[in-house]
C-alpha cells in the first residue's frame, strides 16, 4: 500500500476556519478558477449540442447523416484527450498554472470565433474543425484544472473544492446543452445566435480568469517530450507505480465507462422505453446532473471535510442498487403514443425511473469526488498534473470502450434496460475486484460505517493530526473499535502496533491484518514476535507513515487509564537511531466504555448489541504534538489523562 501523501498549500487550521464548501466561493483563491472553468464547461456543450441540433434537423450533409452526427462529434471532442493529454500534463507540470489558463482562455475565444463563422455560414467542415479544436482546448485545461486544487487548498477543503468544481461542472453541462438545443431552434437567426453566445462566454471566461492567483510550476526543469505515443505511455507508467493512485484512477475511469452508458442511452430510452418525446428526454439529462451535482455536494458533509475514500464503496453499492432497480421499474411499460412532460409525469410508475435515474447518479457522485481528491492528495506534486493527464487518457479509452460494448450489446438484441441492468452488474463486480486491490478503501469504508451508522463519532483537535511526516499517535485503548475510530478520524492511512491475539478474533482480525497491522506479543511469550513489531514500527515511521500505539498494552477492564508501558520509547529509540524523529500526537477516546465493543464491569465485550441503546454518541480528543525526546510514559499517560478530562 503506497501511503505516499503530500503537505496541502495551506495550513489546516486555515481550512478549519470556513463553515462549508460554499464559502469558498467567496475567495479569489478558488472563486475565479471555479467559474472560469464553469463557463468553459458550459461553452464546450453550448457548441457541442447545438451543432449536433443542427445537423440532426436543420442542415442536409449527405456525407453526415443524422443518425451518425452525434457519434461523429462525440468522436472528434474526445480524440484530442487520447492524442495530447500527455504532453498538456507535461506542461501544467513545467509552467505556472494560470499562465497556461490565460493562454487556453485566448484560444477558446479564437476558436469560437472560428465557429461563429461556421455557424454563421452553416460550414459543417468549419464546425467540425472546431469541434476538434474544442477537444484540444478541454485536453489543455483538464490536467490544470485538477493539479490547481491542491496547490491552493488545504486537505480540509480538498473534498469540497472537488464537490463544488464537479457539481459546476454537470450544471455547466446541463445548462449548455439546454442553451444549445434552445437558441438554435429559434427560427432564422438561432445560428447566429449561437455563434454570438459562443464568443460571449469565451470572452467572460478569459475576463474571470484574470483574477486566479499565480500557481508555480511544480517541476519548472522538465523537459517536453513532445511525442504523444511515448510520452502517454510513460505518463500511464508513472501513474502505475504509485499503486493506490493507479487504481484510482481505474476506479474512476469506470464511474465515466459507467456514466457513458446511461447518457449516450438517454434519447432512445426516453423515447423506446418510456414512450417520451424531446423534452422527456431533456429531463432525464436534467435529473441525472443534479443527482451528480447533489452527490459531489454532499461529500463534504459525510467526509467531515477530510478526503474519505470510506465513501467510494458506499457510492458503488447505490450505483449498482439503482441501475438494478431502474431495469425493474422501466421494464413493461405498456406502450403509448409519444408523451409530452406534463403527460410523462403524471403517470406514478415514472416517478420511480425518475428517482432511480437520480440517486444512482448521486452515488456515482459519492464515489467519483473523494477519488479525484485522493489522487490529488497522494499523487507526487512534481507529476500530479501528469498523472491527471494519465487519468484523462484513460477515461478516453473507457468511454470510447462503453460505446462500443453498448452498441455491440444493442445490435445483439439486447434491451436499454437491460444495458442498464448489466452495467449495474457489473459495476459490483468491477467495484469489488478494485477494493481487493486497494484495501484501503475497504478500510475505510468500514471506519465510515462505524462512525455514521453505529456510533455518532466527533472528533475535537484533528488539526494535531499531521497531514505529511511521520508521526506516532499515542492513544488510550477502550474497545476492540479503537482502532477503526483512529482510522475514520485521519485523512491518511495508519498503522497500528496491536495485541496479537485481537488478530484471532473472526472479522476484526481479518480487517486489521488488511489494514497491515502490526501484531506485538510480550517478549517473554514470543521473543520473535516481539522484536519484529519494533522493526517493523521503526521502518513505518522511516518511510514517513503514521504508527499509532496503544501504551497501556490492552484493553482497560474497569473504564479507567491504566499505566503506560514502555513501549512506545523503546519505538522513539528505534526511530532516532535510523534519523527519524517523529512528534508524538496524544490522544483520549471518550465515551466508549459501556458500548457494545468494549468489556463492562464483569462482562466481556460484544454482548447485547444495544445495551446503550444505538447511535451513541462518542468522542475523539487530539492534542498537541510532544517533541519525541520529551516523551517519557508517566508525562505521556498525564496528557492523556488531561484530555479525557478535557
Amino acid at each position: 500500500m503506497d501511503n505516499t501523501a503530500v503537505a496541502p498549500a495551506v495550513p489546516a487550521p486555515h481550512a478549519a476556519g470556513h463553515p462549508n464548501q460554499f464559502a469558498l466561493l467567496r475567495q479569489r483563491r478558488f472563486a475565479p478558477f471555479f467559474w472560469t472553468q464553469f463557463a468553459g464547461a458550459a461553452n464546450d456543450n453550448l457548441f457541442k449540442f447545438a451543432f449536433t441540433v443542427m445537423v440532426t434537423y436543420q442542415l442536409q450533409v449527405g456525407w453526415l447523416p443524422p443518425a451518425m452526427a452525434g457519434l461523429v462529434i462525440g468522436a472528434l471532442f474526445i480524440l484530442p484527450f487520447l492524442l495530447f493529454s500527455a504532453t498538456s500534463g507535461q506542461l501544467a507540470d513545467k509552467y505556472d498554472k494560470r499562465s497556461l489558463i490565460l493562454f487556453v482562455k485566448w484560444l477558446e475565444i479564437a476558436i469560437m470565433g472560428l465557429a461563429a463563422v461556421g455557424f454563421f455560414s452553416a460550414n459543417v467542415p468549419i464546425l467540425l474543425a472546431c469541434t476538434f479544436l474544442m477537444g484540444l482546448h478541454s485536453t489543455l485545461f483538464g490536467p490544470v484544472k485538477f493539479a490547481y486544487l491542491p496547490q491552493h487548498l488545504g486537505e480540509r477543503e480538498l473534498t469540497g473544492g472537488n464537490g463544488m468544481v464537479e457539481m459546476g461542472t454537470f450544471v455547466a453541462i446541463l445548462l449548455g446543452n439546454v442553451a444549445g438545443g434552445l437558441i438554435v431552434a429559434v427560427p432564422q437567426v438561432g445560428p447566429l445566435w449561437v455563434g454570438v453566445g459562443c464568443i460571449a462566454l469565451a470572452v467572460v471566461g478569459r475576463l474571470v480568469a484574470h483574477w486566479v492567483p499565480a500557481s508555480p510550476a511544480t517541476d519548472p526543469g522538465l523537459r517536453i517530450n513532445w511525442n504523444p505515443f511515448t510520452e502517454t505511455w510513460r505518463n500511464l507508467k508513472l501513474a502505475h507505480g504509485n499503486t493506490v493512485v493507479f487504481r484510482s484512477l481505474l476506479g474512476i475511469s469506470w464511474m465515466w465507462f459507467f456514466g457513458a452508458v446511461f447518457l449516450s442511452q438517454f434519447p432512445s430510452f426516453a423515447k423506446e422505453v418510456l414512450h417520451g418525446n424531446e423534452q422527456v428526454a431533456s429531463l432525464l439529462l436534467v435529473v441525472f446532473s443534479i443527482g451528480i451535482g447533489a452527490g459531489a455536494l454532499l461529500c463534504e458533509m459525510l467526509s467531515r471535510r477530510h478526503v474519505d475514500i470510506g465513501l467510494v464503496p458506499v457510492g458503488a453499492i447505490g450505483m449498482t442498487v439503482f441501475s438494478v432497480d431502474l431495469y425493474f421499474a422501466s421494464r413493461g411499460l405498456p406502450p403509448s403514443a409519444a408523451l409530452t412532460l406534463s403527460q410523462f409525469v403524471a403517470v406514478p410508475g415514472h416517478w420511480r425511473v425518475m428517482a432511480d435515474l437520480a440517486l444512482l447518479s448521486l452515488f456515482a457522485g459519492l464515489y467519483s469526488v473523494p477519488m479525484y481528491a485522493l489522487i490529488q492528495l497522494r499523487a507526487q506534486p512534481t507529476h500530479r498534473a501528469r498523472i491527471i493527464a494519465a487519468n484523462n487518457i484513460l477515461n478516453a479509452l473507457f468511454m470510447i470502450a462503453s460505446s462500443v460494448i453498448a452498441g455491440a450489446l444493442l445490435k445483439a438484441g439486447a434491451t436499454i434496460p437491460q444495458i442498464f441492468l448489466l452495467v449495474g452488474i457489473a459495476n459490483a463486480v468491477v467495484a469489488f475486484y478494485i477494493f481487493l486491490l486497494v484495501p484501503e478503501y475497504l478500510i475505510r469504508f468500514t471506519a465510515w460505517v462505524a462512525t455514521h451508522v453505529v456510533y455518532r463519532f466527533r472528533v475535537r483537535g484533528e488539526e494535531h493530526i499531521p497531514v505529511a511526516g511521520p508521526a506516532v499517535l499515542a492513544c488510550n485503548h477502550v474497545s476492540f473499535v479503537d482502532a477503526v475510530l483512529l482510522m475514520a478520524a485521519s485523512p491518511r492511512p495508519i498503522y497500528f502496533v496491536m495485541d496479537s491475539r485481537i488478530f484471532q478474533l473472526p472479522v476484526l482480525g481479518w480487517l486489521f491484518r488488511l489494514a497491515k497491522a502490526i501484531p506485538i506479543a510480550p517478549q517473554k511469550d514470543d521473543p520473535a514476535v516481539y522484536e519484529a513489531a519494533f522493526e517493523r514500527a521503526a521502518q513505518v515511521l522511516r518511510e514517513g507513515d503514521l504508527l499509532a500505539i496503544f501504551p497501556e498494552g490492552a484493553i482497560t477492564r474497569d473504564g479507567s487509564l491504566q499505566p503506560f508501558k514502555g513501549g512506545i520509547v523503546k519505538v522513539l529509540e528505534r526511530a532516532r537511531a535510523e534519523g527519524v524523529e517523529p512528534p508524538v500526537v496524544p490522544m483520549a477516546l471518550t465515551n466508549l466504555w459501556g458500548s457494545f465493543f468494549s468489556r463492562v464491569e464483569e462482562k466481556g465485550a460484544m454482548v447485547r448489541p444495544f445495551r446503550r441503546g444505538i447511535f451513541n454518541r462518542v468522542g475523539l480528543n487530539v492534542g498537541t504534538p510532544m517533541a519525541a525526546t520529551q516523551v517519557e510514559p508517566a508525562a505521556l499517560q498525564a496528557r492523556v489523562a488531561g484530555l479525557l478530562a478535557a
